[in-house]
């Protein structure tokens, strides 16, 4: 066979190829991993924030409790009553988890009927788990979704605002893993589309040195790709950043998911508010499950149990935004109904009117940040 004379250009570069992998030992030798070049950073898009651009403001009430949430049994007469409230900041977040261990004591006492009460994320949660093991059950709830306080939540998975921290207890750590692990599983377990949930990178921002969130600390393996940042490894105008990965459940999608399962389960749905404690009694079902949120601090005397209002203002969304930035007591979401911006923690404030100080800070903080992105 006669051998073809090969193109110049060719010999070249195979000759370039040649030397470069004849160096490759000795530079490794010198500079150990130096010819790894570094991920340049992902591109993110800017949220365009102006006042032009905001299409809602929305305002909700935390049912918070200094001591976490509460999952207990007592007896109301021949009515076994578990609760499952006050839950602050993490109602979405924790609903499968603490509806687990309040569905795990229901179940103990061998009825079969079971009355829930409240149709948000921890009374739907709470229902369908019992319909899952073949119990019957009926929602007692005010308000339906739309018209609930898990409605205006921001939706990321995220077990934090959930207690003081200085009422922390070994028992309470432990109850608090345990629940945000169950729930945590949970939501990975849905169809994910069809239920509005989505994994997004967060970025954690601040000018002074980031410390762990204590809850983060005790469920650190349920934040994926969790790891500090290099001021040139992200383009955000703060000093130090975190980041890690966690899911964002939206509320309108999810919610509504949710209502139509336990319909279709068999669950019989009655709009009605119980203002006091003998009327839970006088239900026909011998096991209720109270998932009434701020609701039980009337219904059930809950002193313990006080409002912490949070207000959201939404902008056109921008489906191109696909990342969480949370820093400066500032956060935003970017959601299908809107970019969610938000940063509110006002305790012992029952109001649900809009305060626009706060509006025009959280818009101010937030066009700052995304003006000042490189």
């Amino acid at each position: 066979m006669i051998a073809r004379p090969m193109p110049r250009r060719a010999i070249l570069k195979a000759a370039g190829l040649a030397a470069l992998g004849a160096g490759l030992p000795a530079c490794a030798s010198r500079r150990p991993g130096s010819l790894v070049w570094p991920e340049p950073p992902r591109r993110l898009a800017r949220v365009h924030v102006s006042e032009d651009r905001i299409i809602r403001t929305v305002v909700g009430l935390r049912p918070f409790r200094p001591s976490g949430f509460v999952v207990r049994t007592e007896k109301i007469g021949d009515t076994t009553v578990v609760h499952n409230y006050g839950h602050g900041g993490g109602g979405i977040t924790l609903s499968w988890g603490t509806s687990e261990l309040a569905v795990e004591e229901a179940w103990k006492t061998g009825q079969r009927r079971f009355a829930v009460l409240g149709c948000g994320a921890v009374g739907l949660a709470s229902a369908r788990l019992l319909q899952q093991r073949g119990g019957e059950v009926t929602i007692y709830a005010k308000d339906l979704p739309p018209r609930t306080t898990s409605n205006i939540a921001g939706g990321q998975w995220s077990p934090t605002s959930v207690m003081d921290g200085d009422r922390r207890t070994a028992e309470s750590d432990a109850l608090l893993a345990r629940a945000a692990r169950l729930s945590h599983r949970s939501f990975q377990q849905l169809p994910a589309a069809e239920f509005g949930i989505r994994w997004l990178e967060n970025y954690v921002l601040s000018d002074e040195p980031l410390q762990e969130w204590w809850e983060q600390s005790l469920v650190r393996d349920l934040y994926p790709e969790s790891r500090e940042l290099r001021r040139h490894e992200h383009p955000f105008p703060a000093r130090y950043a975190r980041r890690f990965t966690t899911m964002l459940i939206e509320p309108p999608i999810y919610l509504s998911a949710m209502l139509r399962d336990v319909r279709l389960a068999g669950a019989r749905i009655v709009v009605r508010e119980l203002s006091r404690r003998e009327q839970v009694q006088e239900l026909p079902e011998p096991v209720v499950v109270n998932c009434t949120g701020l609701g039980a601090k009337a219904l059930f005397a809950d002193e313990e149990l006080r409002p912490v209002k949070g207000q959201l203002t939404f902008l056109l969304p921008q489906a191109e935004v696909d990342y969480i930035v949370i820093g400066d007591g500032l956060y935003m979401f970017p959601r299908r109904d809107g970019i969610l911006l938000g940063g509110t923690f006002e305790h012992d404030v029952w109001s649900l009117d809009v305060n626009e100080e706060a509006r025009r800070r959280i818009m101010a903080g937030h066009r700052a940040l995304f003006e000042g992105m490189r």
